[in-house]
């Protein structure tokens, strides 16, 4: 009998548009030089979040973003409150936080906020956060600044309530040519692969949340498959298997990949 053996957390796309071009993001990289490559933003439709919300078992963090914008998603509470019984969160860049505050607190546990380097809005989007906590108080979500290179004056979010976390850059086409050596776990396999599902906006599902301008390793769609067929599907596993010997350059996505699971700071 099939189980989600492993399934830690499901990325879920509500839309991909976004209101932000960040000079280190695939999407503007690709609409840039690669303009055969660009795909129509969409929202996802309801009746597919509610089919996911309906299988995915209870404690599974659901983090409501890929490369899109979360909060510019219409129906915002009532996607979050579909999933009463996961570990709620998505990560921002922060820009509509005071507009969609009644809409995300109470509904999320937690919210990471991206702060990257070399912003020139910088000093607008910690205002806005400042003004969002104001409005939160202490109420969740608990807050996370997610600090992406060398940001400039990085010690005024340490002052802030909740946690810092820092990560290093990499090439905006892909998971490769980081600034630092990434950290690669023991057991040499990533680990992406052996907890991970994300799901796009059009109902795509993947093993892995890397930017895919290709839609390499795509298992199914949820519109036509159950994911508990999807996680344990022959696919999944063939990939797991060469991992497991060492050869994931034999997967499409994988082959061009550092990452292997363990974000680095």
């Amino acid at each position: 009998m099939f189980c989600f053996n492993g399934l830690s957390v499901v990325n879920i796309e509500l839309t991909s548009r976004c209101n932000k071009a960040c000079w280190m993001c695939g999407r503007r990289k690709i609409e840039r030089d690669f303009p055969e490559l660009v795909e129509q933003y969409s929202d996802m439709q309801f009746r597919l979040l509610e089919i996911i919300a309906k299988q995915i078992p209870e404690n599974i963090v659901v983090q409501f973003h890929n490369n899109g914008e979360p909060t510019l998603y219409p129906r915002l509470k009532e996607a979050l409150d579909l999933f009463v019984t996961n570990i709620k969160c998505f990560n921002t860049n922060g820009k509509l936080l005071v507009e969609r505050a009644n809409d995300i607190i109470g509904h999320l546990d937690t919210l990471t906020i991206s702060i990257i380097e070399n912003d020139d809005t910088a000093d607008e989007q910690y205002d806005i956060v400042k003004k969002f906590l104001a409005i939160k108080k202490n109420r969740k979500p608990y807050i996370i600044y997610r600090l992406l290179g060398e940001v400039k004056d990085k010690e005024r979010w340490y002052k802030l309530p909740g946690l810092v976390c820092t990560r290093i850059l990499h090439s905006p086409l892909g998971s490769y040519a980081y600034t630092k050596k990434v950290t690669i776990p023991e057991i040499g396999v990533c680990l992406d692969l052996l907890g991970h599902l994300s799901i796009n906006a059009r109902g795509d599902v993947y093993p892995c949340i890397r930017f895919n301008p290709h839609h390499f390793n795509k298992l199914g769609n949820v519109a036509f498959d159950r994911l508990i067929d999807l996680w344990n599907s022959k696919k999944r596993q063939d990939m797991i298997s060469l991992h497991k010997i060492g050869k994931r350059i034999k997967c499409e996505l994988c082959d061009k990949c550092e990452f292997y699971g363990c974000p680095t700071g």
